[in-house]
């Protein structure tokens, strides 16, 4: 399974209201005493997520590094496949651990920080908002030379990734209108890239996305558009350890905190050419 599972999961949770105040109790816990035992801190990550976690780096796996040094733990990190949803995804690699064997890691990154995912998994504590994605319109200035609304893109050919929010919001706009233009593309990335090499005129996918693909290219407009069924301010992620867990939860709080104070946390995202949004 890939990220797309992930992806489906987001463009339900991302249509209801988001949580991010959370104030988890302190106390010590039978597994915060094996984590410091052992000196590992290990972070799971999902595979193939750029620009957050693939082969190749990303925010995430930056930020478990960062994480870990913070902590005075070493890392070892759990790249995952993504499960049929985020129920499976907590269970496998943050409570219970996957029946093949591996997992559950200490702490489970980019989750989304949402009430009903929350409710839901009362064995998990979903805590530390780190970012907030959003969906934005990228258009080649060559061949959309202005942009005012969803009309200025239509008759054009407009990329998105297969399984997404952004797939979903703008396949069901304005009733289907510009369904017959839009372009499907197995990853955003790859629709990103298509858009560069000229087969596009633009894509709808996530601004992290189109950040570390363009690097602020001026050939590319990045717009916000209004879909009826996005949430104007996007949804936000954290990151999920066991619910047993408190004090590793004031750890990492505290830890996060800290990197965003000292400008850690920003210069993590700059690195691979997207401006974290704060929560």
């Amino acid at each position: 399974m890939t990220k797309i599972s992930y992806r489906a999961c987001i463009a339900i949770l991302a249509l209801v209201c988001l949580f991010l105040g959370i104030s988890p109790p302190v106390r010590a816990g039978e597994d915060f005493s094996k984590i410091t035992q052992s000196g590992i801190l290990k972070v799971a990550v999902y595979n193939e997520f750029a620009p957050f976690s693939s082969g190749d780096g990303g925010i995430d796996i930056d930020l478990a590094e960062a994480l870990a040094k913070k902590t005075g733990l070493k890392l070892s990190l759990l790249p995952f496949p993504a499960g049929d949803d985020l129920d499976e995804d907590l269970r496998n690699m943050v409570w219970k651990g996957h029946y093949l064997g591996y997992g559950p890691a200490d702490v489970m990154l980019h989750v989304p920080v949402d009430p009903r995912l929350m409710k839901q998994n009362d064995k998990v504590e979903i805590f530390a908002p780190y970012h907030r994605e959003v969906v934005r319109l990228v258009t080649d200035v060559r061949k959309v030379p202005q942009f005012e609304n969803l009309d200025s893109i239509a008759g054009k050919k407009i990329g998105v990734e297969k399984v997404s929010i952004s797939a979903v919001v703008l396949l069901g706009a304005e009733d289907g209108k510009f369904r017959d233009d839009v372009k499907i593309y197995p990853t955003a990335t790859a629709a990103l890239e298509q858009l560069k090499a000229g087969g596009l005129d633009g894509v709808v996918a996530n601004l992290s996305e189109i950040e570390s693909v363009l690097r602020a290219d001026p050939n590319y407009r990045i717009s916000e558009v209004t879909f009826q069924r996005l949430p104007p301010k996007g949804w936000v992620v954290g990151m999920a350890v066991k619910k047993s867990d408190p004090e590793l939860v004031k750890l990492l709080q505290d830890a996060t905190n800290a990197l965003v104070t000292s400008g850690e946390m920003a210069a993590i995202f700059a690195k691979h050419g997207v401006k974290v949004l704060a929560p």
